[in-house]
């Protein structure tokens, strides 16, 4: 159930437009936030699909002056949507497989741990572990062939740097972080009780998650595990700061970094994955025009990657693309499996390579 912290509180709306203002979603599809907060407030009807829209990045709560928590009414909409069976077929379909294979995709349970055969690595379970750390894979990376190469690198570099870790396999869950956002409370309770459930069986002391959604979901709702979470760009940036990690060749590319919503804006990791960049002899860092607190939004988050905005209009990861190629960028990289995913395909149509993190840093080593 949502606590009473999570709640909105769209009483408290004055109608500023701040939220409207910082929405990704505002003036390219029909979802305004601040008008949706005054149909509420009135109870007036709101058109099913619309809240659809909305991908969750959080910057309609971080800018609201009175604490309405926009972002968390749109929870509360698709809450209700879910409960009267009026949701999309592709959003039911991937709340269904969640609940019986326990990821939005659908793929077998047994097989969350196949990115394992690709990574010419051992990677004990956690229970043969010593740290009772955690490398938290999440489902995208378990499953997606782009980016299974995620933990297979990560977990090259861990070993790299002398981190002792474990694994769950197959005994992983859906964190949830997409459940949640898409309305099915209900399902989102029974992954956070069997998740932390599993941490309490293994004892678990750290995790280490490989996605940024997972890292929030684990972090932020979960409530207090009495565990140490971490995303692995800060696990990677300590040990490049401790020299436990050193990089040895030279990228001699002009990269510029796009700040996932849910690594940036909603947990404030910014300086992490600069200082892992920065660290590699020969690459020159830049920036986009909107980075940091006011990173354009790729449009992946919040159930966006099981739905289709049916109105046609130029989407935030081709803007993100282009402004990458004007500013003379050879790489666009990310630390999110959704965001690269999302800017991959008009990058790729353009000729632009787009690059998780931990791809260049396997470059370098």
């Amino acid at each position: 159930m949502m606590t009473e912290e999570a709640k909105s509180k769209v009483f408290m709306c004055m109608q500023c437009g701040m939220c409207t203002g910082g929405c990704p979603e505002a003036g390219i599809t029909p979802f305004n936030i601040r008008m949706l907060v005054r149909k509420k407030q009135l109870q007036r009807e709101i058109e099913e699909s619309i809240p659809w829209l909305c991908t969750s990045c959080g910057a309609c709560t971080l800018r609201c002056p009175r604490d309405v928590k926009p972002s968390e009414m749109i929870v509360e909409l698709r809450s209700g949507l879910v409960e009267d069976g009026q949701i999309p077929i592709s959003i039911q379909k991937a709340l269904e497989f969640t609940f019986v294979q326990k990821n939005p995709w659908g793929r077998p349970r047994a097989k969350r741990g196949g990115w394992l055969d690709e990574a010419d690595v051992e990677v004990p379970h956690i229970s043969e572990t010593d740290s009772k750390r955690l490398l938290f894979i999440c489902c995208i990376q378990a499953y997606d062939p782009r980016c299974m190469v995620i933990p297979v690198n990560v977990a090259k570099i861990l070993k790299k740097g002398g981190l002792e870790f474990g694994i769950l396999g197959k005994e992983e869950a859906c964190c949830g972080n997409e459940i949640r956002r898409m309305g099915e409370l209900g399902l989102f309770e029974e992954l956070q009780e069997e998740n932390a459930a599993t941490f309490e069986k293994y004892g678990v002391k750290e995790i280490i998650a490989l996605s940024p959604h997972c890292m929030n979901a684990l972090k932020n709702e979960y409530g207090d595990l009495g565990i140490k979470i971490s995303h692995y760009t800060e696990v990677v940036a300590d040990m490049v700061k401790r020299g436990a990690l050193a990089f040895q060749g030279e990228y001699n590319q002009k990269v510029i970094y796009h700040d996932p919503c849910f690594l940036g804006k909603q947990n404030k990791i910014f300086d992490e994955p600069r200082n892992i960049l920065r660290a590699i002899e020969g690459l020159e860092l830049i920036e986009f025009s909107c980075s940091r607190e006011i990173s354009l939004c790729c449009e992946g988050g919040g159930g966006r990657m099981f739905y289709e905005a049916e109105s046609t209009y130029q989407r935030n990861s081709e803007k993100r693309v282009l402004e990458a190629m004007e500013k003379g960028a050879d790489v666009l990289v990310t630390s999110c499996p959704f965001c690269m995913m999302t800017l991959e395909d008009p990058a790729t149509e353009k000729g632009l390579p787009v690059k998780e993190i931990s791809e260049i840093i396997m470059e370098v080593l």
